[in-house]
């Protein structure tokens, strides 16, 4: 009789250690035993000996439905599978409406379970015709965060939420514990600068660094972490292209403030000069992706800790919204959801991190993050069977063959450290290195480990038959304590606003 439903042999990679020869041992989808020697009976065994068996990545900032009929949910958990992601976190700034009330959040969970073949998270937003008054139904419905910005990149879609108003939202949102997500970026400044350039005709690809100025990010940077720190909330930068934005993070949490930070993996592997040249308004993100020696501060951060976790920012844009030769005119975003994990591999070993630091970044860090730690970004038992194999190598990503909706990437033809050779999604697989084999709907829609809401489930112990006595067992780390708990919230009632479009 086997002791268990799936054993998966290998280099364990976990956030603290690398464990060589390996095993993950599966029961009912959940983390059961993990250990090192020779692996117990299972009715499935996948021998994986000499290659990284780590849980499955987290990207926490994906934007699924960014360009309406363009990907959406469905596709985006498929390119997620293929990538190594085993929960997506979409931000809520949806085409042509976004995420701005209970109702249409609790829509978004359905489409989840119906549509995807990876576990998803959901952010929500607010609108600023309806101010704070659908914070506490966001809340409720089952928001693991919430994401506001300081520009309106799409009038609408994706609106600048002014100083007062983002002040308020904080403090309603603040005793629920999840976290005030925010896009860092100077308005006025912005528009000043490009219409200048604009008049002076400068629109290449080289105008676009210089009219995103650092000022632009760091004076925003500045406000989001301001606002937390009157406010109490879990003030948090989206994407910070900018050493400096760390350095503000850091001031802001040693003075006993709420203050995390994240980058996105664009901003540590590519650069606003020679790749910027080359690849024009495909590598248009907000902020920047900036200059090599700022790329080379980034990465010190990360090796020091000091960054939250590593996300993609992905959006499959249509090829004709990055095609204007006016770099202004173009979208700004990209796919990522294939490349975050190898990217970020490849950009660690290059600099000799270890695997562990990868975990740190694309597992534990984004499940703490968003409240999803007691289930996911670990191995520890009971945890979600979240399982990546990752073949070790040098590979070449080909984004023609893509599962996105986007056929190109910043990172197309760039050498890879490892690939994808297998997902597994609460123990069942989902990505066999070549294909997408399980069917829609597999996916989970995640709520936040609130309390006074969501408790978690009690840890399970490992099956009463003990495993082979060769095999010994691998301790693996408690999560982390829960916030503060949650309002008591009721669903929204107040209209839709009708959409506007996107610019």
């Amino acid at each position: 009789m086997a002791d268990f439903d799936l054993v998966v042999t290998g280099n364990l990679v976990t956030a603290h250690r690398i464990v060589n020869d390996g095993f993950v041992a599966v029961s009912n989808g959940k983390i059961a035993f993990v250990g090192r020697g020779a692996p117990p009976a299972a009715r499935e065994q996948i021998d994986a000996r000499g290659q990284w068996v780590m849980p499955g990545a987290i990207d926490g900032q994906v934007n699924s439905g960014g360009q309406a009929n363009q990907e959406g949910l469905g596709r985006a958990s498929r390119a997620a599978a293929a990538g190594g992601v085993t929960t997506l976190v979409d931000m809520p700034y949806d085409d042509p409406e976004p995420v701005w009330h209970g109702e249409l959040l609790r829509a978004k969970a359905k489409q989840v379970e119906r549509e995807c073949h990876v576990d998803v998270a959901l952010c929500g937003t607010i609108s600023e015709a309806h101010g704070t008054s659908t914070i506490a139904g966001l809340i409720e419905a089952g928001a693991c965060a919430f994401k506001l910005s300081t520009f309106e990149a799409a009038p609408g879609r994706f609106p600048r939420i002014e100083e007062d108003l983002l002040h308020d939202a904080f403090a309603l949102i603040a005793p629920s514990g999840l976290a005030c997500g925010v896009h860092n970026q100077m308005q006025e400044l912005t528009r000043k600068n490009i219409t200048r350039f604009t008049d002076s005709k400068e629109t290449g690809w080289d105008a676009y660094g210089r009219a995103h100025t650092p000022l632009i990010e760091q004076l925003a940077t500045a406000i989001v972490y301001e606002l937390g720190a009157l406010t109490g909330a879990r003030a948090h930068i989206a994407h910070s292209s900018l050493a400096r934005g760390f350095e503000l993070c850091e001031m802001y949490k040693a003075a006993g403030n709420k203050a995390s930070i994240e980058t996105c993996v664009q901003y540590l592997m590519l650069n606003g000069e020679s790749d910027l040249q080359r690849l024009g308004a495909k590598l248009k993100y907000y902020p920047p992706v900036r200059a090599q020696a700022e790329v080379e501060l980034l990465w010190t951060h990360v090796a020091a800790g000091r960054c939250n976790f590593v996300s993609s920012d992905h959006l499959a844009w249509a090829l004709e919204r990055k095609s204007n030769p006016n770099i202004f005119r173009n979208a700004s975003g990209g796919p990522g959801l294939e490349t975050l994990l190898p990217a970020f591999w490849t950009g660690c070993e290059q600099r000799g991190l270890s695997p562990s630091m990868v975990v740190k970044m694309l597992c534990e860090g984004p499940a703490r993050h968003f409240m999803l730690r007691d289930r996911k970004g670990s191995f520890d038992l009971g945890s979600d069977a979240d399982i990546v194999i990752a073949e070790p190598g040098r590979f070449v990503f080909d984004a023609s063959r893509s599962f996105s909706a986007a056929q190109w990437s910043g990172f197309d033809g760039r050498e890879m450290r490892i690939r994808v050779g297998a997902t597994f999604v609460r123990g069942q697989l989902v990505f066999d290195g070549s294909k997408i084999v399980n069917k829609p709907g597999h996916g989970r829609f995640q709520r936040p480990r609130v309390p006074g809401g969501d408790r978690p489930r009690p840890r399970p112990q490992a099956p009463a038959r003990a495993p082979a006595p060769t095999a010994a067992p691998v301790p693996t780390a408690a999560p982390a304590p829960s916030a503060a708990p949650a309002p008591s919230a009721a669903p929204a009632s107040s209209a839709a606003p009708a959409p506007r479009a996107d610019p």
